[in-house]
């Protein structure tokens, strides 16, 4: 289970710094230009908005004044223009409300591509979750992203429309009582210090109901994409309890957000109810001394109101802020954990050679497309420091067919891993071939949703292979019955369900061999394929002259390794405490 780790961050002014970067790199983007023409129809729409607002509490304090003097023909004209601005109101603000939208989904659309080239580069997506430094990130691109572009653009005009609002009412309600403008800001700054005394615990509860909700949701995924090996091995009673203490986190955490917005919403409901009150308590004696018409009142409320919604925007949507400042803080700690990963993989760790503990990475990587070359290689385990492998020194040339076997699985597992570049704890040198001129079989393979040919191709930004180079190795592995099965090579279908995990592997190896690398790294071939079936596919590479490293088990033998010298030139053996010999 995914938990947050450490402290909640807060809003600091790093957190804030970066957001203005933020929005300053989304303005110079490639689709800066037309953010900036949103935004500016937004300010006009929001100017709009307001000098119609002020033109309608003079427009409605005539109206009230003509029904108090049963002036009919002054009741029909006011009427007439009343609702006229309506009308013109409600335009600008449909058209002001399609704006915001766009603008916010353009901005999102762009965050969300930096956000995942990013993750996808420099394998931050695997550190991030191997070491759990930031909890959920998938859902945090994936729903922060959106929360947070739809909110700061939302904050922004509210606060925005705000300062408008203050300069197009102060003067209107100065003009009605200099003493209901001093009370309408003594009574917004009272409330917004309340407001943030008694809602600011919510920031943190907030930010940890996120990776709550994500954790329960993503136990659900885990029940429905392993539905067959719960049934199978009937771990439905395990899982339920699992899931049962997810929820009661989720639901402890929620119980102390409403409990803390029961308190704010008695403060805030009885604040919002007298903000009606107060204007007629102030400007009502003027009309009752005869020195305001009824009018007034009209327009001193719907004033008051409106000046000091404006200074109480804090108490008014406390929660909402709340909710942002957690979104604002989760999204930085995502944006620097991903800075940090592609620090780390861009600059490793030295390597000290004095020091008695395992550094936590400092293992360097050098290309050369002829030799896969190990240098005082050291690998440790992950959790207790333990050693896998010690200071293991030796060239693998082109063309020299090895098998590695290892006494201790985990031994294995990290050599495989860090040869590919994923295992940071060790220390050492690796020389090996460039990305396109290596290629990594794991034991279980990676089966993609998507066609056959997308399936084959690899990365696809390769040059696309030809149907008779594909057919071709498809037919030497005996795979043309799957190929009709599915509808050719444009085919699709959920692999798992139709093709057993050996018929996978031997899919995998047909992927190895169209992407025609110099070396192959496959891990325990034999674990789902049979003799012949591994033996077919070894014969394959040579045909192609490609260069395989075999780790685990190759052949399943029956009497002796006299098979193994068909397929091997050496062999490489580790035992159980990381010594290790090499054999011609």
């Amino acid at each position: 289970m995914n938990t947050s780790k450490g402290p909640i961050p807060h809003l600091d002014q790093l957190t804030l710094d970066r957001l203005i970067t933020g929005i300053r790199r989304f303005a110079s983007s490639d689709v800066g230009g037309k953010a900036k023409a949103l935004f500016a129809a937004l300010l006009l729409l929001m100017l709009a908005l307001n000098a119609l607002n002020v033109l309608n509490s003079f427009i409605g304090r005539d109206f009230m004044t003509a029904i108090e003097q049963r002036n009919m023909n002054g009741f029909i004209g006011w009427a007439l223009l009343y609702i006229g601005i309506f009308l013109l109101i409600t335009g600008v603000a449909v058209l002001f409300r399609f704006s915001e939208e766009r603008l916010g989904l353009l901005w999102r659309d762009w965050l969300t591509q930096q956000f995942l080239r990013r993750y996808l580069s420099h394998r931050a997506y695997y550190r991030l979750t191997s070491n759990d430094e930031v909890a959920n990130p998938d859902q945090r691109i994936a729903d922060d992203i959106k929360a947070f572009t739809t909110g700061t653009l939302s904050f922004f005009l509210m606060f925005m429309n705000a300062s408008f609002t203050v300069l197009a009412f102060s003067g209107v309600l100065w003009t009605i009582s200099p003493l209901l403008f001093i009370v309408a800001v003594l009574y917004a700054g009272g409330g917004s210090w309340l407001a943030i005394k008694l809602g600011r615990p919510l920031v943190g509860l907030n930010y940890n109901q996120f990776d709550r909700e994500a954790d329960f949701r993503s136990g659900l995924t885990h029940v429905r994409t392993n539905a067959e090996h719960i049934a199978l091995l009937h771990r439905e009673t395990r899982l339920q309890n699992d899931l049962l203490t997810r929820l009661q986190r989720l639901v402890d955490n929620m119980k102390q957000i409403i409990e803390l917005n029961r308190n704010l919403g008695f403060f805030t409901t009885g604040y919002n109810y007298l903000i009606q009150v107060i204007p007629v308590l102030v400007v009502a004696p003027l009309f009752i001394r005869g020195n305001a018409d009824f009018g007034i009142i009209a327009q001193a409320a719907m004033s008051f109101t409106l000046l000091v919604g404006a200074f109480s925007l804090i108490v008014t949507n406390f929660q909402s802020l709340s909710t942002f400042t957690a979104v604002v803080t989760r999204l930085s700690a995502l944006d620097l954990a991903i800075k940090y990963s592609a620090h780390e993989a861009a600059c490793p760790a030295s390597t000290d050679e004095e020091s008695d503990t395992a550094p936590e990475s400092a293992i360097i990587y050098c290309e050369d497309d002829s030799i896969l070359d190990y240098q005082r290689l050291t690998l440790f385990s992950g959790q207790d420091e333990r050693v896998l492998l010690k200071d293991l020194s030796l060239s693998i040339a082109r063309g020299t067919r090895t098998n590695i076997r290892c006494d201790e699985e985990l031994t294995q597992y990290a050599l495989f891993r860090a040869t590919a570049g994923i295992w940071e704890h060790g220390n050492g040198h690796i020389v090996r071939p460039e990305k396109r001129n290596i290629f990594f079989l794991p034991e279980r393979p990676y089966m993609p949703n998507g066609t056959l040919r997308e399936l084959l191709e690899g990365s696809g930004l390769e040059p696309r292979l030809k149907d008779s180079e594909i057919m071709d190795v498809l037919r030497k592995l005996k795979f043309e019955e799957i190929v009709q099965r599915i509808g050719g090579l444009d085919g699709s279908c959920k692999w798992e369900s139709i093709m057993s995990e050996g018929e996978q592997q031997l899919l995998a190896f047909a992927r190895l061999i169209l992407a025609s690398p110099c070396f192959a790294f496959i891990e325990n071939p034999a674990s789902d394929l049979t003799t012949e079936e591994v033996s077919s596919a070894l014969r394959l590479l040579n045909e192609y002259n490609i260069t395989y490293i075999v780790i685990g088990q190759a052949i399943r033998r029956r009497r002796d390794d006299l098979q193994d010298k068909e397929f091997f030139d050496a062999e490489l053996k580790i035992d159980a405490h990381g010594e290790w010999t090499w054999s011609n």
